[in-house]
């Protein structure tokens, strides 16, 4: 998975050993252009940072990768700390 160049973007991808784990792809016809893709990647097996950029959760059935740093999380969480406090 590559890093896109933008800072706000965020890429992400779900690798599933088999198609029987994917639960639901919903790609909308209508007015919406929301999509949905649903699955599980099983057990949680371990859950770290590849590269210091890529949120990397690995389960038994899968893998969901994040392009998303351990230090983005760290300055979101306090963001919305302060933001619930000020409520």
């Amino acid at each position: 998975m590559q890093r896109k160049t933008s800072s706000k973007e965020r890429v992400f991808s779900i690798e599933l050993k088999s198609k029987r784990n994917l639960k639901n792809i919903t790609l909308t016809n209508g007015s919406s252009d929301s999509v949905l893709v649903e699955g599980t990647i099983g057990e949680l097996v371990q859950a770290t940072f590849a590269e210091g950029i890529i949120l990397e959760v690995i389960g038994k059935d899968g893998i969901l990768r994040v392009d998303l740093g351990e230090d983005e999380i760290k300055k979101a969480s306090k963001q919305n700390g302060s933001e619930a406090k000020n409520q």
